[in-house]
Formats: C-alpha cells, sequence, structure tokens
C-alpha cells in the first residue's frame, strides 16, 4: 500500500508580508493514520526539498496528539526536509495520494500544471484521491476525460467561507475556496466551523478543515482496502 502525500511549496500569504505553508496537523495525523496502517509514504511538493510550514499552526492552540508526536519525530522531520520533487513523481507507482492543506495550496497546487495532470491520472487510473481543508484548490483546474471540472457533480467539501471570514484572509487569499467549488459545479456542503466533516464521492474524498484531516485519511484508507 503505496500512498503519496503532496505538500505545497508556497510560503507567502498573499500582500501580508506574513508566512503560510502546510498546516502540520493537516499533515502529521493523516500521516500516522497511514503510517501506522502500514503504507509506504512517499512525500513530494511542486519544488521538492523542505516544505513551508504555516507558523500559526505550530501555535499552542493547534497543537493535537499528532502534532505532539510529530514534534519528537525526528525521522519523519528528515523525511519532510527532503521532499521529492512532484515532477519526478510517476502516479503508476503509488495506490493513493492526499493533499494535507494549510492556505498555501490557494497559490501553487490550485495552478500546478504537474499537481494537476497528477491528479487527473490517479483519478483515470481508478485510484483514490483525499484532500483536506485548503487542498481541494488543487482541483480547481483539474478536469475529466470528457474535459468537465473534476468536481462536477460530486459531493465535496473544503475550507469554508465562514472559516476563511473567523481567520480574516478573506481578502487574502486568491478566491474563496466554497464559492469555486460551487462554481465549478461541485455539490459543496459543509459541517459546523472547526468541527470534523468528510465528503467522499466514489474516489474523491475530502475534508472541511484541519480537524477533518484524521477522518479523511481513515476514509482512504477505507478506500484503500
Amino acid at each position: 500500500m503505496k500512498v503519496l502525500i503532496v505538500l505545497t511549496s508556497h510560503s507567502e500569504l498573499g500582500n501580508t508580508g506574513e508566512k503560510t505553508g502546510f498546516w502540520v496537523e493537516e499533515f502529521a495525523a493523516p500521516y500516522y493514520v497511514l503510517a501506522d496502517a502500514g503504507a509506504e509514504l512517499t512525500l513530494a511538493s511542486p519544488k521538492g526539498g523542505q516544505p513551508p510550514i504555516d507558523p500559526k499552526s505550530e501555535l499552542p492552540d493547534f497543537q493535537t496528539e499528532a502534532t505532539h508526536r510529530f514534534d519528537k519525530d525526528a525521522a519523519l522531520k528528515t523525511q519532510l526536509a527532503q521532499t521529492v520533487k512532484l515532477s519526478e513523481v510517476n502516479a503508476a507507482d503509488y495506490d493513493a495520494v492526499f493533499y494535507p492543506g494549510g492556505h498555501g495550496p490557494m497559490w501553487d497546487l490550485a495552478n500546478d500544471t504537474t499537481s494537476i495532470q497528477l491528479i487527473e491520472t490517479f483519478y483515470k487510473q481508478q485510484k483514490p484521491i483525499a484532500l483536506v481543508c485548503h487542498a481541494p484548490a488543487a482541483l480547481v483546474k483539474v478536469k475529466t476525460a470528457n474535459g468537465d471540472p473534476l468536481v462536477k457533480g460530486k459531493q465535496i467539501t473544503g475550507f469554508s467561507n465562514s472559516e476563511e471570514e473567523a481567520v480574516q484572509l478573506t481578502d487574502v487569499v486568491p478566491f474563496l475556496l466554497e464559492d469555486e467549488l460551487k462554481k465549478l459545479g461541485g455539490i459543496y456542503s459543509k459541517g459546523a466551523d472547526w468541527g470534523p466533516y468528510i465528503q467522499k464521492d466514489g474516489l474523491l474524498i475530502t475534508g472541511q478543515n484541519p480537524g477533518s484531516s484524521e477522518a479523511a485519511a481513515q476514509e482512504l484508507l477505507k478506500a484503500l482496502k
């Protein structure tokens, strides 16, 4: 059971002068769910090397069992510092793919042609694709074989407008994920802000926010079995 985890390489939070990247919990929780189940995991990012960590995700308020475990996991930190370049990844080598969020993917993975082609290939090869929080942004330019948006007509979730408003980044992000998924014809739904909420539609698994990352990974495991 081989799973690819794709992280953002983008570190600038729009024009705010602040930093962004991936959200630690959304990487750590799924990583351990999958690793503990015996999955062989490869970490990749558009630029390769160390992907940027969103500094806010390291604040005390956002720590969980998985993030505490990550803090002590020297081997995983070493692996994370050496992510494979996305352009060197072959979808045929993997059984599934998982995209953690954080605001970074809104800028790079949403537009990254390599990532877009990779998701299209996973989909064609009938392999499960899971994305959590802002990572469903990586789907906005993904098409099916007939040229339709992949999300069209599919049950889907992702970081909600109300959650974006709560973190006061509505005017900073390049687009609002909820609006964009709806615009593309996705059947968007959400749970309570910050509560775990996932949607599964065929091969596509999406989680709404950081609190949904573990459930999304567990759903991916079920799909693999």
